[in-house]
């Protein structure tokens, strides 16, 4: 009986100290939430400085792959996007998609579905939005490079891709950054 009155005392004893796991002392401790302000004279966020203006090329506002594949390259295809572009490629793109872009490096290899050869010819019909919205959603076996790479940047792998592993060019920077 005595084990019986114990188990029941330890069990209870979280309870009364208001412990469960359960509880909800991570989410009501004192923090300050997004977009809210730490001046209670000034709540919520801060307004835009005055005569701001948002820069064009940056911030993307596409829900779906069909919003993407829609969408127009707002970054010229210069020599310094290009380089940037491949210098971006060869970190994030080559272990699957192999620095010349057929779909064959080294972890390309091991997966059951190859990865996308970016330099045949049906890959070169579709659209810069088209390849700019897979590395933001990603796909079948690709992940989303949406929060490592910001719009800009993927817009330059996309011209290192079509300038580049497409078109056959050059840069004269050493993209595979060593």
């Amino acid at each position: 009986m005595k084990k019986i009155t114990l188990a029941i005392a330890l069990l209870i004893a979280p309870a009364v100290a208001q412990a469960w796991p359960w509880s909800k002392d991570m989410s009501e401790q004192i923090s300050i939430k997004p977009q809210e302000s730490v001046d209670p004279d000034h709540p919520g966020m801060e307004p835009y400085p005055e005569h701001s203006i948002p820069v064009p090329g940056t911030t993307s506002f596409v829900q779906d792959m069909d919003g993407a594949d829609k969408q127009k390259n707002p970054v010229p295809a210069t020599q310094k996007s290009v380089e940037f572009g491949g210098r971006l490629f060869g970190i994030y793109c080559t272990p699957c998609h192999g620095y010349a872009g057929k779909g064959d490096g080294l972890v390309g290899q091991k997966l059951v579905l190859q990865p996308y050869n970016l330099t045949a010819d049906h890959a070169k019909g579709v659209s810069d939005g088209y390849i700019w919205g897979m590395m933001t959603f990603g796909g079948a076996v690709m992940p989303s490079y949406a929060n490592d790479l910001s719009p800009t940047e993927r817009w330059n792998v996309v011209n290192y891709v079509r300038k580049v592993l497409q078109q056959g060019g050059t840069v004269q920077a050493n993209v595979n950054g060593r």
